[in-house]
């Protein structure tokens, strides 16, 4: 499976041996990792996609994604698929950014492309959440034309849907 590319990013298909390096995380001597990288959301997303490839096999391309900068190819975060698409067409997103790479539009950017290649890969709904104290994360999912549906004592639910009437674009490209 090819990257995704978006103005200033690389969303990479992150692969099993990837994936037990971040668990692990050691870099491999390809891997160019910026400082913060691994955290404890990509851990998880790590070994979420293990979990799947060892359970069901490759849920790619509803997997996990390295988030790289285009400039450099430092790996910056992730976004990704909690799982493949269930019988109505609806996956559960996440993603994070090391804390140097935050408040530059790199979050948002991400999420718009993995939501066009949701889209444009049959996905019906994008469901996502964010800590109440979390306005960034928040701001991101709004910024990428996701929209609040609810919340429970931890968190706010976020959401886009599309119909045959709506557009394949989440919204404006960054």
């Amino acid at each position: 499976m090819s990257d995704l590319v978006t103005a200033r990013l690389v969303l990479h298909p992150m692969s099993v041996g990837e994936a037990e390096r971040v668990v692990a995380g050691e870099a491999g001597s390809g891997d160019r990792w910026a400082p913060g990288y691994p955290s404890d959301g990509d851990v998880s997303a790590a070994e979420r996609l293990l979990r799947a490839c060892a359970d069901t096999g490759d849920p790619r391309p509803f997997g996990t994604y390295e988030i790289r900068r285009r400039e450099d190819g430092r790996v910056i975060g992730g976004v990704g698929f909690h799982a493949p698409a269930d019988e109505t067409g609806s996956v559960t997103i996440g993603y994070g950014l090391v804390p140097s790479a935050r408040g530059k539009g790199y979050a948002s950017e991400a999420l718009r492309g993995l939501l066009l290649f949701a889209r444009e890969h049959g996905i019906t709904r994008v469901k996502g959440d964010a800590d109440h104290d979390n306005a960034a994360s928040q701001h991101v999912m709004t910024a990428a034309g996701m929209r609040p549906t609810g919340e429970d004592e931890r968190v706010r639910f976020f959401e886009i849907a599309w119909t045959d009437e709506t557009t394949a674009s989440p919204g404006p490209h960054s």
